[in-house]
């Protein structure tokens, strides 16, 4: 006998049912990564180059701040707002009504709002809502002489004018837009200060624009930080600083770690974003659903209370009795006749040996088929 032979014995498999075995493994691990990881842009639970994965993680791995991803803006409500920061990350729907009123009263109590955006309008939307000043320019932003790979790759350097400025010294762009501090004078009326700009050979327009039909080369802010009622809104013109493949340039993680460095509490909103896995979106609403935990909870203890009493046990024998077909050839057992000459206690034994997974119920039935069998 080969060892892959004396093996599948010893599991009680055949060939064919070692195979099907291998693939329903396979099955289920592909399902459960495909159910626990995404592919969509800015998705926490991308570990791909446009996902934000290791912001997720570093964030969720703080010491001394709680990191927390939410698909609802009903955590607004219940968070302790002067000592959390909230991450809304290029989302993809506008915020109104009853989730805009959250997010707007989270910062009037004190909470501090980072929205990070350079194209399109929900980011916009956002900071119009709560009631900042700043807006995001919306154009392309390039530097003709400060880049990294391209000119479309700007480095914005630290203003200095801030405490949170001063924890980096540069930001690396991709595909960024300017931010206006809202009074259309360069940097704000004062109470918009302005956390990092480019140089002064910096340019906004379309993606096809040549530098060469620019007229005016100057120095735009890219992140700004302002007073809203009685909490803080940082404006960001550039969500990519947060995906995987810019996390780590110079210095983005250093930035986005000072927005929460004193903070007991970061949410990482993903509630008007998509990319949120199945298996992860089934765990969050069971964390944020006290009647889906009790109703849980109930039933692992009702199982361990069947368990206990034996009940359990007789409701399984009697579904697989139902299961099973009315007659059992009792060829397919494996006594060598003449069976008549084994006494009733020997065939249990046999039979108790041959199939020890039988419970006693169905070894009783097969040996009283057995007898009807020999009767006949």
């Amino acid at each position: 006998m080969r060892w892959e032979g004396g093996i599948l014995e010893g599991f009680g498999l055949d060939w064919p049912q070692a195979v099907a075995l291998l693939l329903a493994v396979v099955l289920v691990l592909a399902l459960g990564v495909g159910a626990a990881t995404s592919t969509a842009d800015f998705s926490p639970y991308n570990s791909d180059w446009d996902g934000t994965s290791d912001l997720r993680a570093d964030v969720t791995s703080a010491q001394d701040v709680d990191g927390t991803l939410t698909r609802d803006t009903d955590r607004y409500e219940t968070a302790q707002a002067n000592e959390t920061v909230a991450f809304v990350v290029a989302p993809d729907r506008s915020y109104e009504g009853e989730d805009l009123e959250r997010v707007i009263d989270f910062v009037d109590r004190g909470g501090t709002l980072v929205v990070f955006e350079n194209f399109a309008a929900p980011g916009n939307d956002l900071l119009e809502g709560v009631g900042a000043q700043a807006r995001v320019d919306g154009r392309l932003l390039r530097d003709s002489t400060e880049y990294a790979e391209s000119t479309r790759m700007p480095i914005a350097t630290s203003t200095g004018d801030h405490r949170l400025s001063n924890v980096f010294d540069r930001l690396t762009l991709n595909y960024a837009s300017a931010i206006d501090p809202g009074t259309g004078a360069e940097d704000g009326d004062g109470d918009v200060t302005v956390l990092a700009r480019t140089s002064n050979h910096s340019y906004l327009g379309a993606e096809d624009t040549d530098l060469e039909e620019v007229e005016d080369l100057r120095s735009y802010p890219v992140a700004t930080i302002e007073p809203v009622g009685n909490g803080t809104v940082v404006a960001v013109g550039d969500p990519s600083i947060t995906v995987n493949a810019m996390y780590g340039e110079p210095d983005n993680a250093a930035f986005l770690h000072a927005l929460y460095a004193d903070s007991e509490a970061v949410l990482l909103d993903h509630s008007h974003g998509d990319g949120v896995p199945p298996l992860v979106g089934l765990v969050l609403t069971f964390r944020g659903s006290p009647l889906a935990q009790l109703l849980v909870l109930g039933s692992a203890v009702a199982v361990c209370g069947l368990g206990a009493t034996g009940h359990l046990r007789k409701i399984v024998t009697r579904l697989r009795r139902n299961a099973e077909p009315e007659g059992i050839d009792p060829d397919d057992v494996g006594l060598e006749r003449p069976k008549s000459e084994l006494s009733r206690d020997e065939r249990i034994a046999f039979v108790e040996e041959r199939y020890p997974d039988w419970d006693d119920d169905r070894v009783e039935r097969v040996i009283d088929a057995l007898n009807r069998s020999d009767s006949k």
